[in-house]
């Protein structure tokens, strides 16, 4: 039997978004505007 290409659903291309660095770069700057509240606050 001759080889196929595969289907179009597993050749789609790898363009998906790295949620790992969306968390990342979420969490450090959730981290900056806490610190910045917390300078806000702490400095009258």
């Amino acid at each position: 039997m001759a080889n196929r290409k595969p289907g179009y659903l597993q050749r789609k291309p790898k363009d998906e978004v790295n949620k790992k660095a969306i968390v990342w770069v979420g969490s450090i700057l959730g981290a900056v505007v806490v610190l910045m509240a917390v300078l806000l606050v702490w400095n009258p």
